[in-house]
């Protein structure tokens, strides 16, 4: 009885189980173009929402990913830029300027743009000297804020993250690609403390999590983003 009592105590000791990411469980979300809107949007407080997108096919145009510009009352927005390529040319970043404007007019509280960009932690140098020419000519009224990898953590230079940390105002750091949360996040995470910016964590719907013990108490946590899927 003893021992059986034991092996109980150590099983409950043990890492717990991820749970199912269930949308309605948070308030902050990703919306791409081509996912359908769904009720969890109700609960909303803040939005990313995938607006537009610069090519390396054509650096100096920014191409608007929706027809219209809603009026979203309520929550925050922020739109996500996916770009291929840090070779802006000149008129690229002046139309996003234009763009947010736009949305603003439409009375939404617009908070700045998001770049997607995929920058392997190789080329961290490269994509803080970009970033910090778009924060020295975006208006001052805009935040920035950039996708990040696990990676990053692990593997980027600390002089490195110190440049980003003093140019974007947050880093959601992804944990999933495609449909699938991505397998070991955890020891990524160990290695995430004392990472030197504003961050918070991007789950995707219907994936698996389970929070980091330490996670909750690093200042630098700023809480979720949860990626929206069509069925």
């Amino acid at each position: 009885m003893r021992a059986l009592v034991l092996l109980l105590a150590l099983a409950a000791c043990g890492p717990a189980e991820p749970e199912t990411v269930a949308a309605e469980r948070y308030d902050s979300f990703w919306l791409w173009a081509g996912v359908k809107p769904q009720p969890v949007l109700g609960r909303a407080r803040t939005l990313y929402l995938l607006d537009g997108e610069i090519r390396a096919s054509n650096p100096g145009r920014y191409t608007a990913l929706r027809p219209g510009i809603p009026h979203l009352p309520g929550r925050d927005l922020w739109l996500v830029v996916r770009t291929d390529t840090l070779a802006w040319s000149e008129p690229a970043l002046p139309a996003l300027t234009v763009r947010l404007d736009r949305w603003a007019a439409a009375g939404n509280r617009v908070q700045g743009i998001q770049l997607d960009f995929d920058a392997r932690t190789r080329g961290l140098g490269a994509y803080a000297a970009f970033l910090k020419d778009v924060r020295t000519r975006l208006p001052s009224r805009y935040r920035l804020s950039i996708t990040g990898l696990m990676d990053w953590s692990a593997n980027g230079s600390p002089e490195t993250l110190s440049a980003l940390a003093g140019t974007v105002d947050e880093v959601v750091v992804q944990t999933y690609q495609g449909r699938s949360t991505i397998p070991g996040y955890e020891a990524w995470f160990r290695r995430m403390r004392g990472f030197p910016i504003p961050f918070k964590v991007g789950l995707v719907q219907g994936g698996q999590w389970h929070a980091p013990a330490h996670l909750e108490h690093d200042p630098n946590f700023g809480g979720y983003v949860v990626f929206l899927l069509n069925p």
